[in-house]
């Protein structure tokens, strides 16, 4: 099940950094772990939203039916799709600050949404998510904000988020990478896996089958 999104033309005032200050409070409330999926987005052609009631994260093609796979990168030598850049993950609440409408969220154009803190001091690289019955990665790569972001949410919003406050929360979120593949719906819990380092996939594949 899906419901379609547009493009979302509907105004609205952005934000002051001020304003922005004054809502991180509530961002800093997510928990450290035990969090939990509150949207999911699929990205079925540029500028396009679909809201998910269900999805599936494939090792191969990242969110079934996005358009990572075709999606070329300037972080790779042949330009080709980035591996650990499968999947974006925005802190709800950071998405809810910025886009003021629980509507306009998905216009950041992320496809997990989550309730959980996302700052590298939680979620270094390397860390592992439980959700539904995949896992995901947390990468290295930066997720930041650019011009896209700014027309929709505002200058000032695009500053924040990039800002040193802003990095320190990855208020803007991370990038992620499927290593176990499975389904994931909102309500869903997000664990992290402790000890779970990279190239533990049998690990990752034995706390999936218990999800």
């Amino acid at each position: 099940m899906s419901g379609r999104g547009g493009r979302h033309h509907c105004r609205v005032e952005h934000l002051s950094t001020a304003e922005l200050k004054a809502g991180l409070g509530d961002v800093r409330g997510s928990p450290s772990d035990g969090g939990t999926v509150e949207l999911i987005v699929r990205r079925p052609a540029v500028d396009e939203r679909e809201v998910l009631a269900e999805a599936g994260l494939d090792m191969e093609a990242g969110l079934a039916g996005d358009t990572w796979p075709v999606r070329g990168s300037k972080r790779t030598a042949d330009g080709s799709p980035h591996p650990d850049m499968q999947l974006t993950v925005m802190n709800s609440r950071a998405a809810l600050l910025v886009a003021r409408d629980t509507d306009r969220r998905m216009l950041a154009g992320d496809q997990l949404y989550v309730d959980l803190d996302l700052s590298p001091a939680n979620l270094p690289p390397g860390t592992r998510l439980a959700l539904g019955s995949a896992v995901i990665e947390v990468t290295d790569q930066p997720h930041l904000g650019c011009a896209k972001f700014a027309a929709r949410f505002g200058a000032d919003a695009l500053r924040f988020v990039n800002s040193r406050i802003g990095r320190e929360l990855r208020l803007r979120g991370l990038n992620a990478r499927v290593v176990v593949s499975g389904t994931v719906r909102p309500g869903d819990t997000i664990r992290k896996m402790p000890g779970a380092l990279p190239g533990q996939e049998s690990a990752a594949s034995s706390w999936a089958g218990l999800a």
